[in-house]
């Protein structure tokens, strides 16, 4: 099977990468290339077109996306041309192919108003530039390749792993910096979600894959939502880190973590404040059971360097 992968460089394409299945050809892209990798700048359609035209992928695991959630705030036309543009692009291509696509989106498409688990199915209603872009992202899909089964939308939240840039690394680095020195810090705990470990997004993103390729009955729903199990606050896992990093020998001494409102950490961005997501049925048809976000950043949190 040939998978033509979107931001192999990033912290979800990595693990994508490493956790490959068996039998995976992999045409591994990013923006600048290098090192055995396609290069694929995704602010380009024409290149996102040409890209699968030439290599024929029998999926496109489109992992790369513009995540500068407040720098989006001042560069909208950029966000767009990644987050929107290229999954139309990728879609109009993948429909003269013949080819599927694997479309991770995130929670920010929803205003986080309605203080319950959402559903895949229920309606979008982003609250800033970065929202909303991979909100354009989504219905370019659906107006594409809709009343097909050859794409999945695969909405994810908080995702954090052992590389790149995350919450999880900014933390661990700041309870170093911060608890050496007997110093404190604040962290919002009015916004709630799950944490999801790269390691578990990659699995799910390759059963979809797997599953789209054996004898079933029931077809792949056009959405899904898959995070690590149970809920909290960004306050709730800056407090795990500190624990965590502590007992695996990553710091001697944790910082304090003082529980702040967004109304104290103003950033250019709205967030949603409450955004956790029904994985239930993701779970069942991709027969994958929850890890717990604790354990799961346990485990990112081993494979750190």
């Amino acid at each position: 099977m040939k998978i033509l992968l979107t931001g192999t460089t990033g912290q979800l394409g990595q693990a994508l990468n490493t956790f490959k299945p068996e039998g995976v050809e992999l045409i591994a892209t990013c923006r600048m290339g290098g090192d055995g990798l396609h290069t694929l700048d995704l602010s380009d359609g024409e290149a996102c077109r040409a890209m699968v035209l030439k290599h024929q992928p029998d999926w496109v695991l489109n992992a790369g996306a513009y995540t500068a959630v407040d720098k989006a705030e001042s560069e909208p036309e950029l966000a767009l041309a990644v987050n929107g543009n290229a999954p139309r692009a990728f879609a109009k291509a993948l429909r003269e192919t013949g080819g599927r696509l694997l479309q991770v989106s995130t929670d920010f498409v929803f205003n986080g108003r309605q203080g319950s688990p959402y559903l895949p199915e229920q309606a979008r209603d982003p609250l800033g530039v970065y929202g909303s872009t991979k909100a354009a992202g989504e219905e370019a899909v659906e107006q594409v390749l809709g009343g097909s089964d050859r794409y999945v939308i695969l909405r994810t939240s908080w995702v954090m792993g052992p590389v790149g840039a995350n919450f999880a690394r900014t933390m661990l680095r700041l309870h170093r910096e911060r608890g050496a020195h007997g110093q404190s810090l604040g962290v919002v705990a009015d916004q709630v979600g799950c944490p999801t470990s790269t390691q578990t997004l990659a699995a799910a993103c390759w059963r979809i894959v797997e599953t789209s390729a054996s004898p079933r009955k029931e077809s792949l729903p056009p959405v899904l939502h898959w995070s690590d199990a149970g809920a909290a606050s960004w306050y709730d896992v800056a407090v795990a880190i500190g624990e965590l990093a502590a007992e695996l020998g990553l710091l001697v001494q944790p910082a304090l973590v003082n529980p702040i409102t967004t109304a104290e950490y103003p950033v250019p961005a709205k967030r949603p404040s409450y955004s956790l997501m029904n994985c239930t049925e993701a779970r069942r048809i991709l027969d994958l059971q929850p890890t717990h976000w604790r354990q799961a950043l346990r485990q990112l949190m081993e494979a750190m360097e």
